[in-house]
């Protein structure tokens, strides 16, 4: 006679390699065109940057548009975002956005230039508005990330245009509703009201198509009050939590090598929830 048991693990784990294949293909981008979770958005004008290219001095403007529609970075204080950019890898926090393609522009001068649009969360921009730091700091997040997606140089010597929301006029977009969950793990069954729960939690990749640069674990903790109470322990392929006493005990494994120093870890009380990025090595 076979075990039942052994054979429910064994397709568990069938069912879970299927998934991380899946997430695998998403982030080669290979099932972008097949995706549902996705939507077309008309953003908001917010602020129009000018800037240029390096080294042959083009203009080049960034829209940077709102929309509630993409997720609010995690939670940053004026003095944490001091610190961020005072440190050696401030990649460790990232600021969602969309990232358009460009389109051709005439300026004021009749002359040809390039626009790009960038997408953010609409409360974020308007803290952004209301701080002149945390403006600076969104405007230098989209021209890296704008260098980073186009293969392109371009000067930190950038204008915010006071008279212009946007040059051009404004796109849609299509965005992605759910970068989460890409893995998405259901509440487990309690074997017994003293054993710690598994808790909710999904897998997701940063960008979602093109090669990895992150893995981002977003881990809900009801009941939590602090992080003090969390054991975080990150291996190459594999991250065990522990929420003590005995409230949650998370162990799973991924289907990427990252960097273990570099990695993250942010907890917010006011959600509960721990987000844990990871650099990816290689997949």
């Amino acid at each position: 006679m076979t075990d039942s048991s052994l054979l429910s693990s064994e397709l568990e784990l069938q069912q879970q390699e299927e998934l991380y294949q899946q997430l695998l293909l998403q982030t080669m981008g290979q099932m972008q065109h097949e995706n549902p979770d996705s939507k077309v958005i008309r953003p908001q004008p917010g602020m129009c940057v000018k800037t240029s290219s390096e080294p042959d001095k083009q203009k080049v403007f960034i829209n940077i548009c709102q929309s509630n529609s993409v997720p609010p970075p995690p939670e940053l204080s004026r003095e944490e975002l001091v610190e961020l950019l005072q440190a050696e890898d401030p990649s460790g926090y990232r600021v969602p956005m969309s990232l358009g393609e460009p389109h051709t522009e005439v300026d004021n001068s009749s002359q040809g230039c390039t626009a790009y649009d960038v997408v953010i969360n609409q409360e974020f921009f308007q803290r952004c508005q209301e701080d002149p730091l945390f403006q600076q700091f969104v405007i230098l997040v989209s021209v890296e990330g704008l260098e980073n997606k186009y293969n392109l140089e371009l000067s930190r010597d950038w204008k915010v245009l006071k008279n212009r929301k946007f040059l051009g006029s404004v796109s849609e977009q299509n965005i992605r509703t759910k970068s989460r969950p890409v893995i998405q793990e259901l509440q487990p069954q309690e074997n017994s009201a003293a054993a710690p729960k598994r808790p909710e939690f999904t897998l997701f990749v940063e960008p979602p198509a093109g090669d990895p640069e992150h893995l981002v674990a977003e881990i809900k903790l009801p009941g939590v009050p602090s992080s003090r109470s969390l054991v975080l322990d990150v291996g190459e392929d594999r991250l065990v939590l522990t929420a003590r006493p005995l409230l949650f005990h998370l162990d799973i494994f991924h289907p990427f090598l990252i960097d273990q120093e570099n990695s993250v870890a942010q907890y917010n009380s006011s959600t509960q929830i721990l987000t844990v990025t990871l650099p990816v090595v290689s997949s």
